[in-house]
């Protein structure tokens, strides 16, 4: 390959790195929002307004006013979760405010609709106090089947998280934490598959220590990695008892603080490069680039090296950068990318198992079994380019989803009880109702094709 033909290769995948930008400024105005709510029941004629509001209603509310699970048949609780965020850590760009966020929750219930059949309404909540956000949630969550908490500034994240989990009736789940925790697991396990090592004798490094890389070291800790083997990096360098300014600050800071005690056995101080040195896995997940890390930092990892580089809306490196630098296997959040190693391959079946149960949380075990669902779906596929099953593989989500309510099942936390092959027709039926009505009504107008 001569150097003007690899020149001109770099700028066709730059080009096409930035392409979903520019089109998305034409699209979002286009449609004016990405989401509506219709109609689910019939209207034959004006007389079944007598049945769906009054007087009919009133039947169905006295029932439920008895019976309060009975809400579960009568309204669409059961297969609602609401998106809720104050805007504070959206995407790769930080803190922009509920009102800019808003787009990046309309495209999370976007994918819940299309993935999950889930209805997802975005909720943006305008502050940052953690103690409003979490009596906000409280209060609304009669209507709502589950809360999918998102882009919440660390260190308030967990104990908006952690209350919650404890004081609701319904699955709360912080998709930063848990839905990216999951998936990575899911392509860690596979890419570990490929080059022949065991989970518990790797080195990791995490790069970046927000709320996404805690939850996933938490995960991936609890699969069998040896936390000691391992290098945690925030703003300020390698994570370790060395760390004399988080430990002024534990109380606030507790999940990195106990990192610190946990992890970098061997006292490894600095910053990226000197986390990375020789490790066999690097998972970042830090801010968005590209320039965060270098090629030549890559370099100097183990053989057959694994980069999860997974900011968004950019990657910390560009994939073709980190092969080059001799990566075996490299993944991003991308789906523009090979190896998408994103939320989105999680959340949509998660959830659809945990409604389908009435779930009354999500545990950890209910993320394990989601990650190996996930990772044993790729099959006879699985390759250095296809660690995961990508989001069009939409025959992964009822997988995750019966995984997800049998484990809900077998630890208690379900309220009801099905079957393996209930659950799966159940789910498989619903997450095509969503997909095929979609596609129909882009045949037949309803939603309009984009324009040229």
């Amino acid at each position: 390959m001569t150097n003007d033909t690899k020149e001109v290769s770099v700028e066709e995948l730059l080009a096409k790195a930035k392409k979903p930008s520019a089109d998305a400024m034409v699209l979002h105005p286009f449609y004016r929002g990405k989401i509506e709510t219709t109609l689910k029941c019939c209207v034959r004629d004006f007389n079944d307004f007598a049945i769906w509001y009054t007087p009919g209603v009133a039947a169905p509310c006295r029932a439920i006013e008895a019976n309060p699970e009975l809400i579960y048949e009568h309204t669409n609780k059961w297969n609602t979760v609401a998106v809720v965020s104050d805007g504070t850590r959206v995407l790769g760009l930080g803190d922009i405010g509920p009102k800019a966020g808003l787009p990046v929750m309309e495209g999370k219930a976007l994918l819940y609709k299309y993935l999950g059949g889930v209805d997802g309404i975005p909720i943006m909540i305008d502050t940052k106090d953690p103690e409003t956000i979490i009596n906000t949630v409280l209060l609304l969550q009669p209507g709502w089947g589950g809360v999918n908490l998102e882009d919440i500034s660390q260190p308030k994240c967990f104990r908006i998280l952690d209350t919650l989990r404890e004081k609701a009736e319904i699955p709360i789940w912080h998709d930063d934490q848990q839905g990216t925790a999951t998936v990575t697991l899911a392509g860690l396990i596979n890419a570990l598959k490929i080059v022949g090592k065991k989970i518990s004798e790797v080195s990791i490094a995490f790069i970046g220590a927000g709320a996404s890389n805690v939850a996933i070291s938490r995960l991936i800790f609890s699969a069998g990695a040896d936390p000691s083997r391992c290098y945690i990096v925030d703003s300020k360098g390698i994570l370790g008892k060395h760390r004399k300014d988080l430990e002024m600050r534990k109380a606030e800071f507790v999940d990195k603080w106990r990192l610190c005690q946990i992890t970098n056995a061997v006292g490894r101080q600095g910053n990226i490069p000197d986390a990375i040195k020789g490790v066999d896995v690097m998972i970042a997940l830090s801010r968005s680039g590209p320039g965060v890390i270098a090629a030549d930092w890559i370099s100097t990892m183990a053989k057959d090296s694994i980069v999860f580089a997974c900011a968004n809306p950019v990657p910390e490196i560009w994939p073709w950068e980190a092969k080059a630098a001799g990566a075996r296997i490299v993944a991003t959040g991308r789906s523009d990318f090979p190896n998408q190693v994103n939320n989105s391959l999680g959340f949509p079946g998660i959830f659809r198992g945990a409604l389908d149960v009435r779930a009354r949380t999500i545990t950890d075990e209910m993320c394990f079994a989601a990650a190996h669902a996930l990772a044993d779906h790729i099959g006879d596929r699985l390759d250095e380019e296809h660690i995961l099953p990508n989001m069009d593989d939409w025959e992964v989500f009822p997988r995750e989803a019966v995984a997800v309510a049998m484990k809900a099942q077998e630890q208690g936390v379900a309220r009801i009880s099905l079957s393996e092959d209930e659950l799966y027709k159940h789910a498989h039926q619903i997450i095509k109702r969503s997909r095929d009505l979609t596609h129909m009504m882009m045949k037949d107008g309803f939603i309009p094709q984009p324009p040229v």
